[in-house]
């Protein structure tokens, strides 16, 4: 009867995990330090899945289509942008920075460049891949930070809050974590 009970429970137990099968969903921004892209890419290869890097130009919103089938990116402020160049070019530096990072690792991964806040287009892409998981790096220290934080928000905080899938938040701060592990 033990046995019997035993089976019970742990086919109840497998039976509500839940198996991580899409990609990971990776929310990248120029200058970010490298761990974020490492961490997600050995979490990737431990779980046998793919990466999707995005980049959310906070510049540019969405505009839907006129017959609703598609949707394109326009500037915030026409004026303060000198061309569609500058998005690319930052998209595609990211991109090389990722392919430098990732060089001959055996992780498959693609890059999308999406527009508009960073947690709602990172939680649209997500659904739109079956992403099993989003990672994205915490803000560094600094007055830029601070403002920036103050103005958007935390992208990894407002991920939690609107997301069913699990969220990944890596430290960037190498001395936040040394001070933290040193108990007093």
């Amino acid at each position: 009867m033990r046995d019997h009970q035993k089976k019970v429970e742990e086919s109840a137990a497998a039976a509500s995990r839940t198996e991580l099968k899409g990609p990971i969903l990776v929310g990248v921004v120029p200058g970010q330090p490298l761990i974020v892209i490492r961490q997600a890419a050995d979490l990737a290869y431990s779980l046998g899945v793919e990466l999707v890097f995005a980049y959310v130009d906070v510049t540019r919103y969405l505009v839907q289509d006129n017959d609703g089938t598609g949707s394109r990116s326009a500037p915030i402020d026409p004026d303060g942008v000198d061309e569609p160049d500058d998005v690319e070019g930052t998209a595609s530096s990211i991109r090389e920075v990722i392919a430098m990072e990732l060089g001959s690792d055996e992780v498959k991964w693609t890059f999308v460049s999406l527009a508009g806040e960073p947690a709602r287009s990172l939680g649209r892409l997500a659904a739109d891949v079956f992403a099993c998981l989003i990672v994205v790096g915490t803000r560094e220290r600094g007055v830029g930070a601070r403002l920036e934080q103050l103005l958007l928000g935390s992208v990894a905080v407002h991920l939690t809050h609107r997301q069913l899938r699990p969220v990944l938040v890596i430290p960037l701060d190498p001395h936040a974590a040394r001070d933290a592990s040193q108990w007093h």
